[in-house]
């Protein structure tokens, strides 16, 4: 079978292994995206600690769950976001304002949507999580 997309495959074993009410969970195969999206979830506060496990072939991630996550996913395709649409995508992903992220491919590197605000790059939208 092929593998579309790494990273929704990465984002659906997070939300199935946190609403069994998992500690923790395995993620195969690791990508750059991946580790940069996790590393954006830790930074918030919705996951623990994750180890990058380098097995010599695509490589694997444990993810230490924290039980805050209510729900991660990716956007497919990859949209284009200007800086002035970036409050629709929030409006149209999220379920409140002030509540959860959307997590954007910039030329400034991977950020999230208040970051990428922040430093004014717009990019591709790249998934969501609350």
């Amino acid at each position: 079978m092929v593998r579309t997309s790494v990273l929704a495959d990465a984002m659906n074993s997070i939300n199935n292994a946190d609403k069994m009410g998992k500690r923790q969970v395995l993620i195969r195969p690791a990508s750059k995206v991946t580790v940069e999206f996790l590393n954006i979830m830790q930074k918030n506060g919705y996951i623990g600690e994750f180890e990058i496990v380098d097995d010599h072939r695509s490589g694997k991630i444990v993810v230490q769950l924290t039980g805050r996550l209510n729900k991660c996913g990716v956007i497919s395709p990859r949209y284009n976001v200007k800086i002035s649409q970036i409050e629709k995508w929030v409006t149209k992903l999220l379920p409140a304002r002030q509540f959860g992220h959307i997590v954007l491919t910039t030329s400034a590197g991977v950020m999230d949507h208040n970051t990428a605000r922040r430093k004014h790059v717009s990019g591709k939208v790249l998934g969501f999580f609350y």
